[in-house]
């Protein structure tokens, strides 16, 4: 296991959760059997409930969002560019996007509405920003979107940065989720492959942010007391959260890439530390071991977590009746996985509940306001995909 320092383990005890869920890996009713790794087996996409219909293509999307009645989504290219994408007509470029540091992971990322974007047009971004040195860090703002036929943003406002900017390319996470009332914003940080940050409450890495639409710091925030960035904090001890998705009763979900193995779903509580880089189901990628979760009870664990490795991309809850037996589940892509994974929520705990194979890496995954499932696959020539119930 890598060297925590003295100062950071002692933090970390201070804030550790004092309970957690426990790790399921319980073959789900009807399913497939899973193995104690935690192991999900695939179905292929020939056995699936739905056809899988090509819609579009664009050069490595990364995110996206469906506009009020679902006939125009916004999609997010890594490179830098915006795309209003619209179903009655063609692709438009929208202009006064910002330069992003491109390269690694780092690029354009999450793109998502602001809460009252009906009366503000208002929408927010996050992206890589280059820094001194050869440091970058991701960045999150807001701005106006005007339509039309040469849409552009307008007013472009950072509102929130990693602090610090590192080197390296990796591990920005910045992923973006409203509560659902529309209070807050959750701003998912990754700890850009240092490991240690995500224990340290000087610095934002590593921790699911809380901050007002402005991108103030609530008063109630768990550590609002303690002032500078340890303010902002929500949670701590990630690694790279590549999701992040409020349910139906308004439980927070994320999921994360873990190191080598360990990839999880976690049910995210203000204050809890879920124990990165002290604990992980996964192991450092030369070879060195990291206590599993029981090691550390004081660290909240898992819901569910894969070894060997899905790569967890996109996370989006879903509500409807379109897909028979989907209600109040959580849809993941999955990367090196390339799939589309289900998890069944029921109440505090979650089941893994069907995978499905795509042949294909799945960056993104959104529910369209009838009901209907679409998804993002990862790459240059990445395909908009929409899933279509059989029978």
């Amino acid at each position: 296991m890598k060297k925590v320092s003295a100062a950071a383990l002692s933090a970390a005890m201070i804030v550790a959760a004092c309970s957690a869920g426990t790790t399921s890996n319980a073959a789900p009713a009807g399913g497939a059997s899973l193995d104690a790794s935690g192991a999900q087996p695939a179905t292929p996409l020939a056995d699936a409930p739905f056809a899988v219909r090509e819609i579009a293509r664009f050069n490595e999307p990364w995110a996206m969002t469906f506009l009020p009645r679902g006939r125009q989504a916004l999609i997010t290219e890594r490179s830098g560019k915006l795309k209003l994408w619209q179903e009655d007509g063609p692709t438009l470029d929208v202009a006064g996007v910002p330069a992003v540091a491109y390269g690694g992971q780092g690029g354009l990322g999450d793109v998502i509405l602001a809460p009252d974007f009906a009366t503000s047009s208002t929408i927010y971004l996050s992206w890589a920003e280059p820094g001194d040195g050869g440091t970058a860090g991701a960045v999150v703002g807001r701005a106006k979107l005007v339509q039309g036929a040469a849409p552009r943003l307008d007013g472009l406002q950072i509102i929130w940065k990693q602090d610090p900017k590192v080197t390296g390319r990796g591990h920005y996470s910045h992923r973006l989720a409203f509560s659902p009332d529309g209070q807050y914003l959750f701003i998912g940080s990754g700890e850009r492959q240092k490991f240690d940050p995500a224990q340290d409450m000087k610095a934002n890495l590593g921790k699911i942010v809380r901050l007002n639409p402005d991108g103030s710091v609530p008063a109630d925030n768990p550590f609002a007391a303690q002032g500078g960035v340890a303010a902002q904090i929500w949670s701590l001890g990630h690694r790279n959260i590549l999701g992040l998705a409020f349910d139906g009763s308004g439980r927070l979900w994320q999921q994360e890439m873990g190191p080598k193995g360990g990839d999880e779903v976690n049910l995210v509580d203000a204050k809890a530390n879920y124990g990165y880089p002290i604990v992980s189901n996964g192991d450092h990628y030369d070879g060195r071991d990291i206590p599993d979760h029981p090691a550390r009870p004081e660290f909240a664990a898992p819901k569910l977590w894969w070894n060997p490795s899905v790569s967890p991309a996109g996370l989006v809850w879903y509500g409807g009746d379109l897909y028979p037996g989907w209600k109040n589940s959580l849809l993941m892509g999955a990367l090196s996985g390339q799939g589309l994974i289900r998890m069944q929520v029921d109440g505090d705990t979650l089941r893994k509940s069907d995978r499905w194979d795509f042949g294909a890496r799945i960056r993104e995954v959104e529910v369209r306001d009838d009901g209907s499932v679409w998804l993002l696959t990862d790459g240059e020539g990445g395909k908009l995909l929409r899933l279509v119930p059989k029978g």
